[in-house]
């Protein structure tokens, strides 16, 4: 847990790049980021990784505001076989708001792309309506996420092949970390159980049948940040799927503080692939199963 820990906090410390033979002409509004991949054993780039590099080259390309939205589309998967770039255009850049597009490329190759919008803090009313936050709970209730290093509680199992309802919360605390890096660590957080949150009515079949029972990909993930936070507090991410349909899931869910303030919010589109056996032995459960 320790080593990935640091190892994301290494992946998130982008560093400015000159312009590659594989570049356009990307002109003097364009800076070129590059950061160090995490050590995984997957085939591919965790989404999470490019979603929180995102959000950092942006607070580095605009570091007088905050991050407001990031709009992500995920075109490929990436590979550890060569370094992503992030070339961050400011679109429009003025005393209240600014706007990027960002492009992350590897080996010449679009892998994502991000629309962020970003705010100078503004002092104004503040007005919730959410349900309320249950209490923190106990160390009991810990559990463990791969690629979550860091403490994490929650009362029911996403890893169980009940059916059960799409939805699915859990608490999580970060170790001490710089404040700086709090939007960026809760995107990382964010891409990693909603696919699992969408497959919960589905009898016999969860988030661990990724690459047997089923195969799935991100395809687009968006952000909004609403009040500043610190992940080395306690946030609880309270997510649900209204839909799962035409081979795609469809979550969304709330980052909320112990205190019961919304800070973030966040929605996923994936693609979800049944092999032909699930296919049918969905397909045979009862309709109200299903959803």
């Amino acid at each position: 847990m320790t080593d990935l820990w640091n190892s994301l906090l290494a992946s998130l410390d982008l560093g400015v790049s000159p312009p590659d033979d594989t570049a356009t002409d990307l002109g003097p509004a364009t800076t070129v980021f590059e950061g160090p991949h995490l050590p995984l054993n997957y085939r591919r780039l965790f989404g999470g990784q490019i979603l929180g590099q995102f959000v950092r080259a942006a607070e580095l390309a605009c570091p007088d505001k905050s991050v407001k939205s990031i709009h992500t589309l995920f075109a490929k998967e990436g590979g550890y076989d060569a370094p992503l770039r992030y070339e961050v255009t400011r679109q429009h850049e003025g005393r209240s708001f600014a706007t990027l597009a960002i492009i992350a490329r590897q080996s010449g190759r679009v892998i994502a792309t991000a629309a962020v919008s970003m705010h100078v803090d503004e002092d104004g009313p503040q007005i919730q309506h959410i349900e309320d936050v249950p209490a923190l709970l106990d160390p009991e209730y810990r559990v463990t996420f791969d690629l979550l290093p860091w403490e994490t509680r929650a009362f029911d199992d996403l890893n169980a092949t009940a059916a059960a309802l799409p939805e699915y919360e859990f608490w999580m605390r970060t170790p001490a970390v710089d404040a700086g890096l709090s939007a960026a660590l809760a995107a990382y957080a964010t891409d990693l159980n909603l696919i699992g949150t969408a497959l919960r009515p589905l009898e016999g079949i969860s988030q661990r049948g990724n690459g047997t029972t089923f195969n799935s990909a991100v395809t687009a993930h968006t952000l909004w940040f609403h009040r500043p936070f610190r992940t080395d507090d306690w946030l609880l991410l309270r997510q649900h799927s209204p839909v799962l349909a035409h081979g795609r899931s469809f979550g969304r869910g709330d980052v909320l503080t112990v205190a019961g303030e919304l800070v973030a919010s966040f929605a996923q589109e994936a693609l979800v692939r049944f092999g032909a056996e699930a296919t049918e032995a969905i397909s045979a459960q009862p309709a109200a199963q299903r959803g």
